[in-house]
């Protein structure tokens, strides 16, 4: 348990490093969640 803690909060600096600001992170959320519903309607085709 104590080794996945350890490597979720490494990944959450990876991906907070990653974009500078908060518009940034803001643009990687609203890119993932459109990537997940393109992925949900060719799911449906």
């Amino acid at each position: 348990m104590r080794k996945l803690v350890i490597f979720v909060a490494f990944a959450a600096s990876l991906a907070v490093s990653a974009c500078n600001t908060v518009s940034g992170a803001g643009q990687d959320v609203k890119a993932a969640g459109e990537a997940v519903s393109d992925t949900a309607e060719d799911a449906k085709r």
